[in-house]
């Protein structure tokens, strides 16, 4: 849509990884899902034209910008921050935590599912190579921070890694937010849960950061379980990479390494990249990779079972929590 609108309607088209975001497009046939069409009584003459991830698909009209501008890439979120990483190989995995958060690895060639939790998605296609994703996602993270912000529990976000680790635990203080992977309960209204008359703000904020490294340990295990390939790198980015707590619980729980880029805003970047491959400004990913830059790497500091109670009053905390 932005696409057609930047060139005043003369060209109508998508690229295949906006196309297998919607649910519409056939990933497996790579075409539009004549079925759902159906079900959903839409033309098929409606949908675009699938077009190359990396590809010249003409310039905006000279009246929006005052000149044309050629736009040499349309790509999708977690897809162009997946390249933005640059995960090209099976296995590599990218986890973004912003508003929300996503875990994808590059399956390659071959395409995973798992019913009610990983879904299939088109990475990116750039000439005769189609690369497939597997994705998960998790709701409220950055949107809980900001909603406690917002109340003052804390004035600045870049303090509560801080008060995290002022205290030595949430003093059984749970906070449980809205569910996806696994609960997936639409219906569920965030609450904090074992509060006392000794309870903080940092054990507040504190709960509140645990339940984003919980649910990440909760999507890599059923990511380890259905996706039948060795998993290699792991590489953070989004806003909520920025906390030093959750980089480390997350590390601690999963037990393994990961890396957070110089550059938090990789959707951008692998835009760019993109674009950069199409216009000939770069030649492959051997450059693209001599590009990045690594501003800290968090390793296993702790056992995971040292975090075994804390994760079980969690998980019991959720049972008690849908429809509420």
């Amino acid at each position: 849509f932005v696409l057609f609108l930047f060139m005043l309607g003369s060209v109508y088209a998508t690229d295949y990884s906006n196309a297998s975001s919607t649910g519409i497009f056939e990933p497996f046939m790579k075409c539009w899902n004549p079925t759902l069409c159906n079900l959903l009584s839409i033309p098929m003459s409606v949908y675009p034209p699938v077009k190359d991830t990396s590809f010249n698909f003409g310039s905006t009209d000279s009246e929006i910008f005052g000149v044309p501008i050629p736009i040499m890439a349309v790509v999708a979120d977690q897809q162009s921050a997946m390249f933005g990483e640059c995960c090209f190989h099976p296995g590599d995995v990218k986890l973004t935590m912003g508003t929300g958060g996503f875990w994808n690895v590059n399956t390659g060639e071959h395409l995973f599912a798992s019913r009610g939790s990983l879904y299939p998605l088109i990475g990116w296609k750039i000439g005769e190579e189609v690369v497939y994703l597997t994705e998960g996602s998790i709701s409220d993270i950055g949107t809980a921070i900001k909603w406690a912000l917002d109340i003052e529990i804390f004035t600045n976000v870049d303090e509560t890694a801080e008060m995290a680790q002022s205290i030595a635990d949430s003093q059984g203080v749970c906070f449980i937010p809205g569910l996806q992977v696994p609960g997936d309960d639409p219906y569920l209204c965030a609450s904090f849960m074992g509060l006392k008359p000794s309870t903080n703000r940092n054990h507040l904020v504190r709960a509140i950061l645990e339940s984003v490294a919980f649910r990440n340990k909760l999507l890599y295990d059923i990511i380890v379980k259905k996706v039948h390939i060795p998993l290699r790198t792991i590489r953070a980015d989004g806003g909520v990479s920025n906390n030093s707590f959750v980089m480390q619980m997350t590390s601690d729980l999963i037990n393994k390494k990961i890396e957070k880029p110089a550059n938090a805003d990789m959707s951008s970047l692998g835009a760019a990249f993109l674009a950069g491959l199409a216009s000939g400004f770069w030649t492959d990913k051997k450059q693209l990779k001599k590009l990045r830059r690594i501003e800290a790497i968090f390793e296993p500091q702790k056992d995971s079972e040292e975090y075994r109670p804390a994760m079980n009053a969690w998980l019991q905390a959720m049972k008690h929590s849908p429809s509420w």
